[in-house]
């Protein structure tokens, strides 16, 4: 049946013979049915709803899903089960970058038959805590409306207790964030319409449970009395506000007005955009709040506030006048900004140049609203002339333009002025105070470039982001003994805790400074990295006696060891081996070993060598990493797109270079068994690796890619089909080399030099990998170093093959011909990708330097099963959601791999540097991940010490100091100046005041209700 409905669906037909057709499907489909045929059905018509690209197509799966939940409600509800709705809320429907926006809509519909289920209770409890979590990622008012109409028909779905408080926040800022950009009528009128159901669900949630108002009121405040919003907060506030029960103004205001906490220009700040609310149609009693707070603040004689908000916004609120579905609550407000405004004319005479027009355009209007608003506009100017006398220039035509009003008496007069009077001193203040610096919103924390050490900055804030490196530094107990790691503890522990939007690297870097390097000149990073690395290593904490090591790290570390002894789950040489290890080694140290062999005798040495970092440098242009089909094989993984270009495209066969020819041995000595490092993209659900097929052609092996729309969002990345990768850099780094002409290798055994074949494995993954790609080259011709700017892809993950001791190393070589075997002791170490730096430049003596970052702890030890198994990548999401952190000295940002990804393709000079990738668990090293996971755990439940601690509590206090100075510094400043021309009133205007000077004739906006954009916005 579902087979016939998609060839109908697909067909060509009119919509009507489509329409006749689905309709004897439907009376079909209402017989009894078997449950496979049941759940294809409902498969297609969800296809159909959620992703058809016609209304029709929706509206037939629509029907479909209908009959099938009234005629077969047990399939249904097997089918819209709680796992699947989770599945489609937190994933959506469709492919990656199409979406499905009907979701919402979708399990709105399908609620409604499920309701008496005994699934219910589950589906409402899974809502409750979905609905909070879509409010948190700020949806437009479209979406909003949606999970309000839901929620307003289900109230089983709204959130409950504190997480009903919670939720109300965060409607509200999402109301907050509302913006409609179109100026058609229709689309406003769906906007207002989207608004309103929101706000109509706030209000029914206060209704049932009035403990959440107090709360939602104070996150409005926040929202508007925040100076540090690049954009003013929507208009659509005032939807909210409307159904606060006035019986609650009195208290609400009078707790405002007194609260010390909130400045004066924070004040200033809501009050001017409350006044803008005046704009918003269909909304009541917002006139009555907004002069409830302006009385509010004359109570407590914050006269300056009043006498700039007044002077900023009385010209906007008249203008208010011409539209009759807002013209009620603008001529309170107006009405009383001017007759409280009694110690200047200053406001009254803003105005004056607007009036006549205004009142041609109300008597054009002839209607009951007009009518009244011409009586009472008239009282206010004769009230106005009498207070301001002596200006008969200015009022004559104003005069001419009302002199066929009525004109009160003299009490009627006198009654208005002695209304709403307050009196000051005319008080000079700018009109706003000047936003005061903050924390960053990513609750991180910059670092202030001292002269050119942005490269320091970035390496710094790349160590801090990588979690387990930096709580055992801040677990670290202080010693005099070890100035530079308790100079990181420092810096890490002000990182953490500090209040300050960015604070001084000042002392570390006077520590850490290379003698080589010259005060003031830009550096390179990776120079500073290594040099830093080696001099924390040489210093580390382990180094010192046992008697001055004796902190919780030590002590947790003992513990575990005495913990695997007791087990014998952890070998003798591994125990040692650990226990030896200082902190840099254990976090960033690796061992590589490298062997050559005399291709006479083929004689090999090896020799083993510690590293903290890869140096990869850049295969020539027309040299390409190649491989041996006998060569085993352990491919890289990368999951997730991948940096600047798409995936890898099908190379061609490709010579072998002459430098690094791979010779065949000339005796029975088994060749060195390399491990090439492939990329092979995302993989299936089933866990099968299908974008990229490993083929072997002769003596070659290339990389075939094979299309897959998971790629998709890849292919957007751009790139050329030349750009190399992260494993392009690693197969070139691990390849062979021979060593001939004047490269010989002189061979012990033959006494002589000999051609020789020169190659690299890994022996020991880091628990950090760091990879620095050698970007800068030294130019002989013009004898200066020169910044290679190839693209490089980078993958979010990968797998590194490392090659580890076996006992059964001798059966490996037996049987080399089977392909597992043939591995020889290697195994592949996933690492996921934490950080990069970027180098912003042509050359490593000038640029600038920045660090992409993200917290990578999703694939700690303390996840993995204890038999040290790995979980499969088809397993773990490829959460793209993790939150990435741009670090560009004092400014800290919010970011995203799309953004790290992209870099390079918008800047061409901007290239990944310096990369950070951390080590998943793995069995061969489970003693070290389970030392790391349990001294990650201590740590969480540690703070720093009580000397540092105490320290960072008073630079706080400092810091909240310096800006209560520095704020008073600049008022008294701007209060000494003499008052600046209003500059700002033919700037500050709606869009319907560009019909004429004034902005109050007809052609401003016809004075009908028609004009909607310039109301709202």
């Amino acid at each position: 049946m579902d087979k016939i409905l998609e060839a109908v669906m697909m067909s060509s037909y009119p919509n009507n013979v489509k329409q006749g057709l689905v309709r004897r499907i439907i009376e079909a489909i209402k017989q009894p049915m078997d449950s496979e045929q049941c759940w294809s059905m409902l498969e297609l018509s969800t296809k159909l709803y959620l992703m058809g690209d016609t209304k029709f197509k929706r509206e037939i799966g629509k029907e479909v899903l209908e009959v099938y939940g009234h005629y077969h409600p047990e399939e249904f509800e097997e089918f819209f089960n709680v796992r699947f709705l989770l599945s489609l809320l937190q994933e959506g429907y469709g492919p990656a970058g199409k979406r499905s926006l009907y979701v919402l809509d979708y399990i709105h519909l399908g609620l409604q038959f499920v309701l008496e289920s005994p699934s219910a209770s589950d589906i409402f409890s899974l809502l409750r805590i979905e609905v909070l979590r879509k409010v948190c990622e700020r949806p437009g008012p479209k979406q909003c409306a949606k999970i309000s109409k839901l929620l307003s028909q289900h109230p089983q779905c709204v959130p409950t207790g504190k997480h009903q408080i919670l939720f109300c926040q965060q409607l509200i800022r999402c109301i907050g964030q509302f913006q409609c950009i179109s100026e058609e009528e229709d689309d406003i009128m769906a906007f207002l319409d989207h608004v309103n159901k929101v706000s109509g669900l706030l209000q029914k949630i206060w209704r049932a449970q009035t403990s959440s108002i107090l709360p939602s009121l104070k996150e409005v405040f926040s929202i508007i009395s925040s100076t540090e919003e690049q954009e003013a907060p929507s208009n659509a506030l005032a939807s909210v506000v409307q159904y606060v029960p006035l019986e609650l103004m009195d208290g609400v205001i009078r707790n405002l007005t007194n609260d010390d906490s909130i400045t004066d220009v924070q004040m200033m700040t809501a009050i001017s955009r409350m006044i803008d609310w005046v704009s918003w149609p269909l909304g009541k009693n917002i006139d009555k709040w907004i002069i409830a707070l302006l009385k509010g603040l004359a109570a407590v004689k914050k006269f300056s506030i009043l006498i700039e908000v007044t002077l900023l916004k009385i010209e906007k609120v008249f203008s208010k006048l011409l539209y009759p579905i807002v013209r009620e609550g603008a001529l309170s407000v107006l009405l009383y900004m001017l007759l409280s405004f009694q110690h200047s004319h200053e406001a009254f005479h803003l105005l004056l140049p607007h009036i006549p027009r205004l009142v041609a355009s109300l008597n054009k209007e002839d209607s009951n609203s007009a009518t009244s608003c011409l009586e009472q506009l008239a009282e206010l100017i004769h009230s106005m002339f009498f207070r301001f006398s002596g200006f008969p220039d200015l009022y004559e035509p104003v005069m001419e333009a009302i002199k066929a009003l009525p004109i009160p008496n003299e009490d009627r007069i006198k009654h208005l002025l002695g209304q709403n009077a307050w009196t000051s001193q005319k008080n000079e203040l700018a009109c706003f105070y000047p936003r005061l610096a903050s924390k960053s919103d990513t609750g991180k924390i910059g670092l202030i470039n001292l002269g050119n050490t942005c490269y320091m900055n970035s390496i710094i804030q790349a160590l801090f982001m990588a979690s387990d490196f930096r709580h055992s530094v801040l677990n670290l107990t202080e010693s005099n003994s070890q100035p530079l790691m308790t100079k990181l503890q420092w810096l890490f522990a002000f990182l953490e805790h500090s209040q300050r939007p960015a604070i001084s690297p000042e002392g570390f870097l006077s520590a850490s400074w290379p003698p080589w390097f010259s005060p003031g000149a830009q550096q390179d990073c990776s120079e500073y990295l290594k040099y830093l690395l080696d001099r924390s290593k040489a210093i580390d904490p382990l180094q010192i006696p046992p008697s001055c090591r004796l902190h919780e790290e030590e002590k947790t570390g003992k513990r575990i060891y005495q913990k695997l002894k007791e087990s014998n789950l952890m070998p003798q040489a591994e125990e040692r081996h650990y226990l030896n290890k200082t902190l840099i080694e254990k976090m960033f140290g690796g061992k590589m070993m490298t062997k050559i062999r005399c291709l006479k005798c083929l004689n090999v040495s090896s020799r083993e060598e510690a590293f903290t970092d890869l140096s990869l440098a850049f295969p020539p242009s027309n040299r390409h990493v190649h491989r041996q089909s006998h060569a085993a094989v352990l491919p890289v993984e990368e999951i997730g797109p991948q940096i600047i270009e798409p995936p890898i495209k099908p190379q061609s066969q490709v010579t072998e270079s002459p430098r690094r020819q791979r010779k065949h041995p000339v005796s029975g000595e088994p060749p060195i068994q390399l491990l090439p490092i492939e990329t092979v993209g995302f993989q299936e659900a089933e866990g099968q690796e299908t974008p990229f097929i490993l083929r072997s052609d002769r003596d070659h092996v290339s990389l075939e890619a094979v299309k897959d729309p998971l790629l998709s969002f890849g292919e957007q990345t751009g790139g050329s089909e030349d750009s190399r990768s992260v494993p392009d850099l690693i197969n070139y780094f691990l390849s062979p080399e021979v060593l001939t002409s004047e490269n010989k290798y002189h061979c012990e055994k033959c006494a002589s030099l000999q051609d020789a074949e020169k190659v690299a494995e890994l022996t020991e993954g880091p628990h950090y990998l760091v990879l620095t790609l050698l970007r800068f080259s030294f130019d002989l011709r013009t004898m200066k170093r020169k910044k290679i700017l190839d693209n490089v892809s980078i993958p979010l993950v990968l797998k590194l093959p490392v090659l580890v001791a076996s006992e059964d190393s001798g059966e490996v070589r037996q049987n080399r011909n089977d392909r597992a075997a043939s591995c020889n002791g290697f195994v592949s170490m996933v690492y996921d990708l934490c950080s990069v730096v970027v180098h912003s430049g042509v050359s490593s003596e000038s640029g600038h330097y920045y660090c992409y970052a993200r917290d990578c702890t999703s694939t700690d030890a303390s996840s993995q099963p204890r038999d040290g198994a790995q979980k499969s990548t088809s397993d773990k999401q490829l959460d793209f959601e993790i939150q990435w952190y741009l670090f560009n000295d004092t400014r800290v940002s919010f970011s995203s791999f799309e953004s790290v990804s992209n870099v390079t393709s918008f800047f061409p000079k901007d290239t990944a540097y310096v990369l950070f990738y951390r080590q998943r668990p793995c069995k061969q090293s489970w003693a070290v991940r389970e030392a790391v996971s349990d001294a990650v755990r201590l740590h969480g439940e540690l703070s720093p010490n009580k000397d540092l601690m105490e320290a960072i509590s008073k630079d706080n206090i400092l810091y909240l100091q310096e800006q209560e100075k520095e704020a008073r510094n600049r008022a008294a400043y701007i209060s000494t100046l003499p008052k600046s021309p209003l500059w700002w009133r033919d700037f500050d205007r709606d869009k319907d005041d560009e019909g004429s000077s004034g902005g109050c004739g007809p052609a401003a906006g016809g004075g009908g209700s028609g004009s909607f954009h310039g109301l709202v916005f």
